[in-house]
């Protein structure tokens, strides 16, 4: 048989069967409790029955042998068991025997002849065949009362018990699974409720789940789920804010390269023409590294937690860009003359937002001098000592797209990237113009959390 298509439906047969398995089981025992109580009153009414016929089958006995003495001691041979006097109600009659010492039967009932009384000749219960007979001695003299009862009627009754708990388990299941049914329905309306309200989500509604009234299985469910719909809106947040940033940044040095190229065809390819539009590319290039790296920033993607030694990240960077020469003679590198400072975060990621800092200052700061300076107790600073900004263009300088030249693009998307990261490390980012103690030049901070040393590296 199929299982129910529906989560209330295979939930209502679960309980179904349970139910009316252990409804069974609890029949099997009471059977069994009153097959053992039923036996037990019976014994106990024999025992009682056996008691109380024992003096009036004696005097029957008594009388009945005064009245057939003569005859016996004519005849000279031992007479057969005599006859009790049948009871005023036949269907009272118990069935008995009296017996002497020797086995002999000296009295017993009409309906006693057909049964066999194959026991040993000892007071207490014993089974002959379909009969259960309990045999009682006399406290004075040597005889003994055998009483017996059928054993079907104790079947009867045990069967009768069992027959009528059986039939109110059949007549009562079907109510209680119509029960059941309507139960797990009514109780599981609450997950129709959620997942109503998944289905209801798409792109455009990502808002979190109402969570209100619902049952602590399905609280923690929708609270997982909440937090999938806020990891998807991040994630369909940075998709649509690399287009949007492509769609800006890359507008203009396409545009540069089709009117370059366009140009130099029309002039036969001059040099100049040419130049120019492999330096329209450069910017291109430059600007779609720039748009990879704030994706990546944005999304989190991958972003490691353990400890990173600045002082080596900070030469690391600065290796790079000392490999020109120009360059080399402008960067200085400050590196903390005792302990080496570390901080928890993710090697790449600070990597890019540390070369940002550095290239922001190389292009603003014109010729002037800049450092890289790592400082305790997890920080780096990129400063330079050129004509700096206004405090007005300071407060926009994180903005994205903002263009502090005619001819260049504003630290708004470096700075972007950098900001993103440090928010993403739990750090923070201090911009200031001028660096204090100086006149003029730009400064830019970053504080980290500090780490403990990676195990095996020295301070």
């Amino acid at each position: 048989m199929n299982p129910p298509r529906t989560l209330a439906g295979r939930l209502a047969r679960t309980l179904i069967l349970w139910v009316g398995g252990v409804w069974l089981l609890c029949v099997l025992a009471v059977a069994w409790y009153v097959d053992r109580e039923i036996d037990v009153n019976f014994d106990n009414e024999l025992v009682e029955v056996a008691h109380r016929m024992f003096d009036i089958a004696l005097r029957d006995y008594e009388g009945l042998s005064q009245s057939a003495g003569g005859a016996e001691a004519t005849a000279g041979t031992p007479t057969p068991p005599l006859i009790a006097a049948a009871p005023l109600f036949e269907q009272d009659e118990v069935l008995y025997q009296l017996v002497d010492e020797g086995g002999r039967v000296l009295l017993r009932t009409a309906h006693a002849a057909g049964v066999t009384f194959d026991v040993p000749l000892a007071p207490g219960f014993a089974d002959s065949g379909e009969w259960r007979i309990y045999t009682v001695r006399h406290p004075r003299r040597p005889l003994y009362l055998q009483v017996a009862d059928p054993l079907q009627e104790r079947l009867d009754a045990v069967m009768r018990t069992l027959t009528v708990l059986i039939a109110a388990l059949v007549a009562v299941l079907p109510l209680l699974a119509l029960g059941l049914r309507q139960i797990a329905r009514r109780e599981l309306q609450a997950l129709g409720v959620l997942a109503a309200q998944i289905n209801r989500r798409s792109g455009s509604d990502l808002s979190a789940l109402a969570l209100d009234g619902l049952p602590e299985e399905l609280r923690h469910m929708g609270d997982d789920v909440n937090r999938l719909l806020v990891r998807l809106a991040h994630a369909l947040q940075v998709e649509r804010a690399l287009a949007a940033n492509a769609a800006h940044e890359l507008r203009t040095p396409l545009a540069a390269v089709r009117l370059r190229l366009q140009t130099a065809l029309e002039h036969g390819l001059d040099r100049a023409e040419v130049e120019a539009a492999r330096e329209a590319l450069q910017t291109l290039s430059h600007r779609t590294e720039k748009l990879l790296q704030l994706s990546r920033a944005e999304s989190g993607a991958a972003l490691a937690r353990g400890p990173v030694d600045l002082a080596r990240l900070a030469a690391s960077v600065a290796e790079d860009f000392w490999l020109d020469a120009r360059v080399a003679a402008r960067l200085d590198l400050q590196l903390p003359a005792q302990e080496r400072p570390w901080a928890l975060g993710d090697l790449d990621a600070l990597a890019i937002a540390l070369r940002n800092l550095i290239e922001n200052a190389l292009r603003y700061a014109g010729p002037s001098r800049i450092e890289l300076a790592v400082q305790a107790p997890a920080t780096l600073v990129v400063r330079d000592f050129g004509p700096g900004v206004s405090a007005q263009a300071l407060a926009t300088l994180r903005e994205r797209h903002v263009r502090h030249s005619a001819d260049q693009a504003g630290y708004g998307l470096g700075l972007s990237i950098v900001g993103t990261i440090v928010q993403q490390h739990g750090g923070q980012l201090r911009l200031a113009s001028p660096p204090a103690g100086a006149a003029t030049g730009f400064e830019a901070r970053i504080a980290l959390q500090p780490a403990a040393a990676a195990p095996g590296d020295g301070a």
